[in-house]
This record gives C-alpha cells, structure tokens and sequence, in this order.
C-alpha cells in the first residue's frame, strides 16, 4: 500500500491568458544566447481552475527566471488533458499540464483514444484528488448507492471518465448504471444545490473552490470508497494513490476524509521534443519551484521526492538525465 497524501490547504490565483506559437520554431532545441527568441507553448486547461493558474505560474517564473536562454514561455488556455495530448501529437504545443490518469489510457491507444499517443512524463506536479458528493440528508451513503441516480460526473470531453469508469467498476457499477450530467464543475454547484443531480463527482486540487461553495451554500456529504475497492484501485493501476482530505478543510466537514488521488497533475511532452530542451525547461522548474508555489501553493508539490514519481508513463530521456545529475531520480523507477 502507498503512503497517503496528507493535503493543506491550496490558495487559487487567476493569470493572464497568451496566444500560441508556431511549432516550427522549436526544432533547434534550446537557444543558448542567441538573437532568435524562442518560443514554448505550455498548454492548461479552462481559465479558472488549478491546471491553468499553475500552469500559468510555471511559465511566468521561467519567464523571469530565463537568463540567456532567450526564451518566451506561454501558457495557453485549453480544453484540458484530452486536448492537451492531441496538441501535443500535432506539434502545438512543446509541453502540457495532465492528469496522469488520461496519459496513461493516452499513451497505450486505450478507452476512447484513436490512436497512441507518443507522449513522454516530464514533471509530477501535484495530487488530484476526487470523491462523489451528495447533500447531508440524502439517501446515499456508498458508492454502490449511485446505481440508478442522477450523478454529475465532470465537464463533457474532460476526460473524467478515465478515472471514474475503473472506480465504478470497482464498486460494482458502470456508467450505464447512472444517468450522468455533465458541465463545468461551477454548474455542479447549481445542479446540486438545486435537486437536478442527486451526487456530483468533483476533482481537483484541494481545496477546491468548487466544493468549497457547495459546502458553503448548503450541508454536504463526501461519500467514502469502499476500502477493498480502493485496495484494488492502488493495485491496478499506477496513477491512483490513497490521499487524505483534514477535517474542517470544507465547512461541516468535521472528521478526516480518506479518499483518492485520482492521478495526479503532471508536466508532459512529445517524445519527439529535442533532449537538450526538456532537460532545459525541467532544470529551470525545478531550480524555480520555491517562486512557482509562492504564486499558487500546489506547486509545493514540486519536491525532490515528487518530481520524478512514475505514474504509468515513461519519462522523457532529457528530463531523466537532469534528475539523474541532481540525484532524485529512483533506482527502482519502473518507466512504464
């Protein structure tokens, strides 16, 4: 069994939205004092939520910190993972925000994927943590309660169900057992508060605003895992990991929630992307990391025993070499 996530609490902050950047410009590799700028798209996720403000974050500290490298860096405003992992195949995007649960399917052709996607591990960022959510007075009290309800289960074409088929699965459910809604995790809130959805799965970093408003406006019950299921889950597959949510983190939540990281946010690129840049971009978040998580605290996630944790996806060789230099990389790492 692995070692539980404690989470404390996360601050949210909003950045400023940049355009892309043709691709052609990256086939160099890092320009080294050079009169051409060089430009790198990362790309989010929606305004608002944590992939793009930490994401925005990571590419405003390189920025400053870039020194003769002569770079730009942008975060680009996407539709999320799915997107990501597309934009990355098409030569887009140099880097992207995951969740490590999407990659994995990503990566092997698998679920609704077309096709396999050559994406590479660069960063584990920070945990993602997802639990139904039902009001305090309401008949539900397990996972296997679901079957036959209206459940909010994340925005459409997000990719959510990547991690919410198998946790169905290992409760005896499928998503045919449920008549599902889908939005913005805002309109969660709403369907919930006003008797359209009898539970909402919800997902992210912790806290989150999301949650946190639905806590607010009215009393909630986050609705545990079974612990034989979630025992099967962490055995399965690589991307869950048990985490715990501390009492009193969400209004009337009064004892300790222990749940699920259901793939935790990472930094990808193409396997094609040159060495010698990733190694680059991944020397300077890190070196960057106490600035990056002054500006949005997931980020404090980005430590030496985090950065290089295997979660289903092989890691980029330019992003392994750094970590071997600086030590974090695990000798019993299994990059796959």
């Amino acid at each position: 069994m692995r070692t539980a996530i404690d989470f404390r609490p996360l601050l949210t902050c909003t950045l400023a939205l940049s355009t892309f950047a043709s691709a052609a410009l990256f086939s160099t590799g890092c320009n080294r004092g050079g009169d051409k700028r060089q430009f790198i798209s990362v790309g989010t996720a929606p305004v608002g939520g944590a992939f793009y403000t930490v994401g925005s974050a990571v590419c405003e500290v390189v920025n400053e910190q870039a020194g003769d490298s002569n770079w730009r860096v942008s975060a680009e405003a996407t539709g999320g993972s799915m997107e990501n992992l597309r934009l990355l195949t098409q030569g887009k995007l140099q880097f992207a925000m995951s969740n490590s649960s999407i990659t994995y399917f990503a990566v092997r052709g698998e679920g609704d994927w077309e096709q396999k996607h050559d994406a590479r591990a660069v960063m584990t960022l920070f945990p993602n943590v997802a639990m139904f959510v039902t009001p305090a007075g309401s008949e539900i009290e397990t996972v296997a309660d679901l079957k036959g309800k209206r459940v909010y289960l994340g925005p459409e074409g997000a990719g959510f169900e990547y991690f919410v088929k198998p946790i169905l699965e290992a409760h005896g459910l499928t998503i045919a057992d449920l008549t599902p809604r889908y939005g913005s995790q805002q309109s969660a809130v709403d369907l919930l508060g006003d008797g359209a959805v009898d539970a909402a799965m919800i997902g992210g970093g912790v806290p989150n605003p999301a949650l946190a408003q639905m806590a607010q406006a009215n009393p909630i019950r986050l609705i545990p895992y079974d612990d034989a299921a979630k025992e099967k889950l962490i055995n399965e597959y690589p991307f869950f990991e048990a985490a715990s949510i501390p009492a009193g983190t969400y209004a009337g939540i009064d004892e300790e929630y222990n749940g699920l990281n259901v793939g935790s946010a990472h930094l990808i690129t193409h396997a094609s992307i040159d060495d010698q840049l990733v190694y680059d971009f991944v020397k300077k978040v890190y070196e960057s990391r106490e600035q990056i998580a002054s500006r949005h605290r997931a980020a404090k996630d980005i430590t030496p025993e985090n950065v290089a944790k295997a979660n289903g996806t092989e890691f980029h060789p330019g992003a392994i070499r750094y970590y071997e230099e600086i030590g974090v990389w695990p000798t019993t790492v299994k990059n796959d």
